[in-house]
């Protein structure tokens, strides 16, 4: 959004008064009886400290029901065994945002190929840049219609996002081949067909160490590293206790873009992957991974220190980095919404086994890159990511498909608790 320094004041106090209301919900609602928590007493306080304390009535009055909605929901996902309890909010490490629920308050309007314009409540008319085509005007009714929005803040200012109620057609049953995905570090997404989806960058610097800012090119780079250095020289100033200066805070901040940048170019890498998967395989199988249990430190305790700490944490960030759980997600919708199917199999031993013998022999996979089969009776070779695919793949055609997540995510829930679409 392109937003004047007035508004961009106005809409912060919005969004801190959004997180303080969440708190102050949160510890009124843990102090009361369980008897006494219902969620007409929660909407009578609230209104009671709008009125009462003149900073958090600056937040519309939408908005802080939405507010409500939002922390019951996260109640509600608690009890049924989709989430953790719902905790405070902290200021330093909570996303900045604030709901608009009505979507007829919005008055969108389009003046320009690249720009429109919409209302926000007690901000006025804002102007953002028109990325997507939106149901406005004629091209709006009761099935296609813009029914709220949400504003988010990141290091790169102020975004808005609309929610949209829409019918789909039911897609056609998708006619494409078959493919069996491995997810790697050194090659992103391995295809069981020999193709290959990497970032078109470097994965690893010349002194053979993983690059944490690959989606950043040369200068970003150099400026990156000049900033960080600044960032650490000022910080050597500060004493403990003290307040980081307006220097340093500028200064993180425009760390803060630079990673800003680097992560969206590594989102839009993933959504046109995965979009083009998604058009050209009718059934995707990717492997059933424990990503938090991967990621652990190996850091160990003082009785039993871990070994070689400093490479396992390099691979944790690198995991981290490339978001395999972001992916999954992203093609178990794309692959419903074009008629396909995504599967899930058991991940061990996919990058152990031959693919043409079906033999797990130690000492097959010589390398990161290089898999050699060590039966008599078979030795192929080929790549290693390769071969896990083609296991992925293999698995799943002999029927050990896990979850069949096509059209949604599974939600494991407790025996007798019903759907959300039943309730």
């Amino acid at each position: 959004m392109a937003l004047t320094p007035a508004q961009i004041r106005l809409i912060d106090a919005q969004a801190h008064a959004a997180r303080t209301a969440w708190n102050l919900l949160h510890d009124w609602w843990t102090m009361l009886p369980k008897d006494r928590r219902t969620l007409a007493a929660a909407d009578a306080a609230i209104r009671q400290a709008r009125k009462e304390i003149d900073w958090l009535a600056v937040l519309p009055a939408q908005a802080a029901q939405a507010v409500l909605k939002t922390y019951f929901q996260a109640w509600k996902n608690c009890w049924d065994g989709r989430s953790d309890a719902p905790n405070f909010k902290a200021r330093f490490r909570t996303v900045m945002s604030v709901d608009v629920p009505q979507g007829r308050d919005l008055q969108i309007k389009r003046v320009h190929r690249r720009w429109g314009m919409v209302n926000l409540p007690k901000i006025g008319r804002v102007r953002f840049r028109w990325t997507k085509d939106l149901p406005i005007g004629k091209a709006s009714d009761n099935d296609n219609r813009i029914t709220g929005a949400r504003l988010i803040k990141d290091a790169l200012g102020w975004h808005i996002a609309f929610r949209i109620q829409t019918l789909d057609a039911v897609p056609e049953p998708h006619t494409g081949p078959e493919v069996g995905i491995d997810a790697g570090v050194t090659i992103p997404l391995a295809l069981s067909d020999a193709h290959h989806q990497d970032h078109g960058r470097p994965a690893r610097l010349p002194d053979g160490t993983a690059d944490r800012d690959k989606w950043l090119n040369p200068d970003e780079k150099a400026k990156l590293l000049r900033l960080e250095q600044r960032a650490a020289h000022r910080k050597s100033f500060r004493k403990p206790g003290q307040k980081s200066s307006s220097r340093l805070k500028r200064t993180y901040h425009q760390i803060a873009r630079l990673r800003a940048t680097a992560k969206r170019r590594a989102s839009d890498w993933q959504h046109q992957t995965t979009t083009h998967l998604a058009r050209t395989y009718s059934v995707i199988v990717v492997e059933k991974l424990d990503i938090p249990n991967m990621i652990k430190s190996a850091r160990g305790t003082i009785e039993n220190p871990g070994k070689n700490v400093a490479q396992k944490s390099g691979l944790n960030r690198s995991i981290s980095q490339e978001a395999w759980g972001r992916t999954v997600t992203m093609l178990t919708y794309k692959t419903a919404r074009h008629g396909g199917t995504l599967h899930k199999v058991p991940a061990p031993g996919t990058s152990r086994r031959c693919s043409m013998c079906g033999c797990t022999t130690p000492g097959s996979r010589e390398s990161q890159a290089v898999f050699v089969c060590k039966n008599e009776g078979c030795g192929w070779s080929g790549n290693a990511d390769h071969n896990a695919a083609r296991n992925v793949l293999h698995l799943y055609r002999m029927g050990h498909a896990l979850v069949p997540a096509a059209g949604r995510a599974v939600v494991r829930r407790p025996r007798g608790v019903k759907p959300a679409t039943a309730r």
